[in-house]
């Protein structure tokens, strides 16, 4: 039974310091990565729901959910505000002719097509679509949506990412016995998942035509 006890106890110590510095790391590298769209925050968010899933501590998931969808949520707000700071401006905006150097010129006449016929709903479906944060955040910013009308429709949609990207997580984590494991299997799925937009895209485009072959 003492061994059992400090067993638990070693194992309750070490999550208790994975949390103390797992939370923090969690949030800074969500809000890094919804400022500077090269980190994979999906990925990030699914490996620290496969390592919550496999904790002792009951609310481990939904603190989890909550950094995510916090620091998702203020990065996204925070970046719309440089851009909008700078649409406004006689200056222009370097913040905003970077997210547009990002985004084909297809992909934002669309997405500014969807954006007149529904809204800040659009939103959502830009968390969830990989790729499609910035084409619709750079919409919302030449449509020069009011922040305040961005924040209402970026909480549902960073609150709808969480959970989807949890869920990944949560599946990776029940599949398998170890944390490691359930890891590999989150990461690879979320950048499948990252990955087929380019996929369909590249396979949809129309073969080049067949070179003159007088030249």
């Amino acid at each position: 039974m003492g061994f059992l006890a400090a067993a638990a106890s070693h194992q309750t110590s070490t999550e208790g310091t994975q949390q103390a510095f797992g939370y923090p790391t969690l949030f800074l590298l969500v809000v890094l990565g919804s400022l500077v769209p090269v980190v994979p925050t999906g990925a990030l968010v699914s490996s620290a729901a496969v390592v919550a899933f496999h904790q002792t501590e009951p609310v481990a998931l939904a603190v989890v959910f909550g950094v995510a969808s916090l620091a998702a949520f203020l990065g996204d707000v925070a970046l719309y505000w440089l851009g909008l700071r700078g649409v406004r401006s006689s200056s222009g905006s370097r913040v905003l002719h970077k997210l547009q150097d990002r985004v084909e010129d297809h992909a934002l006449e669309r997405t500014q097509r969807q954006l007149e016929e529904h809204g800040p709903a659009v939103l959502v479906l830009s968390r969830l679509i990989p790729a499609g944060r910035l084409p619709v955040m750079v919409a919302c910013l030449l449509a020069e949506m009011p922040l305040r009308r961005f924040v209402r429709g970026d909480v549902i949609a960073c609150l709808a990412w969480a959970a989807t990207y949890q869920l990944i997580g949560i599946l990776g984590g029940s599949l398998f016995p170890e944390p490691w494991q359930g890891v590999a299997l989150a990461v690879a799925l979320t950048f499948v998942i990252a990955a087929g937009p380019a996929l369909v895209r590249r396979l949809r485009r129309p073969p080049r035509e067949a070179a003159d072959p007088g030249h």
